[in-house]
């Protein structure tokens, strides 16, 4: 297994904003759970034991896309506009 390398920003050498990052890590669990799901149906195994093992990938690419959906909506409450009070 390797390591999973943290997404980088377009502008080598610059510190992305944060809801920037927010959205880079968002759309890196998204690829994540494409991958799972991609590798879990190309499987050429059958059986119950089989089942299960896709049923918990399937599971984990969920909760990839879950973690990707909260990390957008946090990006999106830091790029809204600050009301005052």
């Amino acid at each position: 297994m390797s390591a999973v390398p943290a997404p980088r920003t377009e502008r080598p050498g610059r510190r992305c904003e944060p809801a920037e990052g927010l959205r880079a890590h968002a759309a890196a669990l998204l690829r994540h759970a494409e991958r799972l799901r991609a590798g879990a149906a190309a499987l050429d195994w059958k059986g119950p034991q089989a089942e299960a093992f896709r049923w918990r990938i399937e599971a984990l690419a969920d909760r990839c896309t879950t973690a990707a959906a909260g990390l957008a909506r946090s990006a999106e409450r830091l790029d809204a506009p600050v009301r005052p009070r």
